[in-house]
């Protein structure tokens, strides 16, 4: 899908030494651009902004990057996995090792498919995505997982949207660790304003152009990889440490109704039951924050030290699954 990198072409200019640029500006020259960047931020009036271009794919990955992950993105017909289907997928295959350290983008691919029914107006406002660009398109099957048969973990920005289309797709993702870049970090706490990818990549330095798989795959890769210096690890880093963990999902069946809204403002979900969960509000937590939550249940909500609410542990093998 060359088309969907047009918005990467073209490289940035060299970057001059100091001496070389003091040289040109002596001999009355125009400002290279990055001379003329470094003159606006030096003002500390302006920030800017550069455009967002992918890494290189190699042919050889270096040593010292054993691990191996996908960047996910998809593009659907709607909301739910039950009834909707993916029209675009985008993966980017990359290495990475224990320290949490991204090393070689290996591989890319995007793929377009034809749903069974015609796309809404509003989700090719969404993405951009006509009738006419998918039609007679298949999503080649053969290379998605050639792609992620290897793979240690999956990573998409809202991974509780994008596991369930791509079970539905494949039963390779089944068996698969995932992550998600948007709920495991903690993205307040590194000075981010929000969650959203466009917050994220401005608030790295960069922009994109577009709402295409394959972009927003190389846009979310770049993010994670970025640090903000001063020793500060970038945030796949804490990422994969965070899909290392276990984590409990507790449900307070048979609560009483009057506590609902004291359930909700704690955190807790309603599941209705149609997804395969229990229908019953519900919360997850880290491992070693669930004593404190049933204590909290007994004691607040049941009234009742005996109350015995069901727990259901987690691994990223587990998580945002559509049925756990």
């Amino acid at each position: 899908m060359t088309s969907q990198l047009d918005m990467f072409s073209g490289n940035p200019p060299p970057r001059l030494s100091g001496a070389a640029s003091a040289h040109r500006q002596k001999a009355g020259a125009t400002p290279g651009e990055e001379d003329m960047v470094r003159m606006l931020e030096a003002t500390g009036r302006y920030q800017i902004l550069r455009k967002l271009a992918p890494r290189e794919i190699v042919a050889a990955a270096r040593p010292g990057y054993p691990l191996k992950g996908i960047i996910l993105d998809t593009e659907t017909t709607g909301l739910d996995a039950r009834k909707e289907e993916i029209i675009e997928i985008g993966l980017i295959a990359f290495t990475f090792n224990e320290g949490g350290e991204v090393g070689d983008v290996t591989a890319v691919y995007g793929g377009l498919q034809q749903p069974s029914t015609p796309i809404s107006e509003d989700i090719t406002r969404l993405t951009g995505i006509t009738d006419a660009m998918v039609r007679d398109q298949m999503i080649d099957m053969a290379v998605v997982r050639a792609l992620v048969e290897p793979a240690d973990l999956i990573i998409a920005h809202n991974a509780g949207f994008d596991r369930p289309f791509c079970e539905a797709l494949s039963p390779i993702f089944t068996r698969k660790a995932w992550a998600c870049s948007n709920s495991e970090i903690e993205w307040g706490m590194r000075g981010y304003e929000g969650t959203k990818l466009g917050y994220l990549i401005n608030q790295s330095g960069y922009f994109h152009v577009g709402h295409r798989a394959v972009d927003d795959c190389f846009a979310l890769l770049e993010v994670l990889a970025h640090s903000r210096g001063d020793g500060d690890r970038a945030p796949f880093a804490e990422l994969y440490e965070a899909s290392k963990q276990s984590r409990v999902r507790i449900f307070a069946e048979n609560s009483p109704f009057d506590q609902k809204d004291r359930l909700k403002a704690r955190g807790y979900r309603w599941s209705d039951g149609s997804d395969g969960r229990l229908k019953s509000w519900w919360i997850e937590v880290a491992e070693e924050a669930m004593e404190d939550e049933l204590r909290f249940l007994r004691s607040d909500i049941y009234h009742w030290d005996e109350a015995d609410p069901p727990v259901q542990r987690l691994t990223a093998f587990d998580r945002f699954r559509s049925r756990n």
